[in-house]
């Protein structure tokens, strides 16, 4: 049995870590020798008592071979860190995963990328934003990569598929789990069109601990991190700092000083991460390297009529305009509004079915009112 096919089994031990194994490696033990290996001796390596004991009893040639066979009924396949197919970039990291396991094409892992990362519980402004820029970054060459969370992870990869661009989501579970369960058409969509990425053998359920070991993946892969919208505690900002450790640029999308889901970005903007107004702002840095030249240039793409929130199409008054800025940080219900504007409830009343008529907002059950 080759290295690889060693590697490969290591990797599908349970509870077994990047440095576990790394410790193994540097023993010279990946070889048909680690068969025959009993547990002192895995402890010699410098592994646990717990991990050396597994190891003497279930790693032999039949279970890898098992566990082979298993991951290829399943759909999958997998590539390691000798292999010369693995993604150059992500090979360049600190602790590159030993062991990928795919559904889709491998070669988008190569090609030019840009992550896209935001919160779970995104605001109206959010989700326009980001589909408007995962629409033109595709459209310009980039392969749109993210973590197929709820949120702004989701809106980033549909938004990229729905203009025929390509897009990478890396999964914190085996490619047996979809994570969140709601996104389940939508990484079947990304295997069939796009690429679907794990480090995590099969029957790994998702937890806590793993998606920041995810996250320097998704930076790992690019040549950049966009912070779309998120908090101060948001999980993206780990992504950013991962970007940050592995060199890459970080870039962020500024949002309403005045909503809690835009501190994150923000913060990331003091620090020196480059403002994004628009994809100019980012294809600008990697314009060298992309098949696509023609992305417009001058300005804030964010507010072109094309892309923009609709503020100059819908023709909306001082007052109209005012109560639409405020529900981008919504949805809010009416007594919220009613607090946030100070007006009357039959001036509000008015302004809002003003809004509804101009298709610029929506009532959803319950009196509550969302940007459309």
């Amino acid at each position: 049995m080759d290295m690889r096919d060693l590697l490969f089994g290591l990797n599908e031990v349970e509870g077994i870590g990047w440095k576990s194994i790394d410790k193994i490696r540097k023993a010279g033990l990946l070889s048909d020798q680690a068969f025959n290996c009993r547990a002192e001796e895995w402890q010699q390596v410098g592994l646990s008592a717990k991990m050396s004991q597994r190891l003497a009893e279930e790693f032999h040639a039949g279970w890898v071979e098992r566990r082979r066979l298993l991951m290829e009924e399943s759909g999958a396949a997998m590539i390691t860190v000798w292999d010369e197919e693995y993604p150059p970039m992500l090979k360049e990291t600190a602790e590159p995963p030993w062991v990928l396991y795919y559904r889709g094409s491998l070669k988008l892992a190569s090609q030019p990328g840009i992550a896209m990362v935001g919160t779970r519980v995104p605001t109206a402004y959010g989700r326009k934003i980001g589909e408007i820029l995962a629409e033109q970054l595709s459209r310009a060459g980039l392969i749109v990569v993210s973590g197929l969370a709820r949120g702004i992870d989701s809106v980033c990869h549909e938004a990229a598929l729905s203009c025929g661009g390509s897009t990478i989501a890396v999964v914190a579970t085996g490619l047996d789990t979809v994570y969140p369960p709601e996104n389940r058409e939508l990484e079947r969509e990304i295997s069939r069109k796009g690429l679907v990425l794990s480090e995590y053998p099969l029957g790994t359920k998702s937890h806590p601990g793993l998606f920041p070991q995810r996250n320097r993946i998704i930076a790992g892969l690019t040549l950049g991190t966009v912070v779309v919208e998120a908090d101060s505690r948001s999980g993206s900002l780990i992504t950013a700092d991962a970007a940050l450790e592995a060199g890459r640029d970080v870039f962020a999308v500024p949002g309403p000083v005045t909503s809690p889901k835009s501190r994150g970005a923000l913060d990331l903007i003091k620090q020196g991460a480059k403002l994004v107004t628009g994809a100019e702002d980012i294809v600008e840095e990697y314009i060298a390297i992309l098949p696509v030249k023609d992305v417009k240039k001058g300005g804030n793409l964010l507010l072109d009529p094309q892309y923009g929130d609709g503020l100059t199409e819908k023709k909306l008054t001082s007052e109209e305009s005012h109560l639409y800025h405020i529900l981008h940080q919504g949805p809010f219900s009416l007594d919220e509004l009613l607090s946030r504007t100070n007006w009357d409830f039959g001036h509000l009343h008015s302004v809002l079915l003003s809004l509804i008529i101009k298709k610029a907002v929506t009532q959803l059950p319950g009196a509550i009112y969302k940007v459309i």
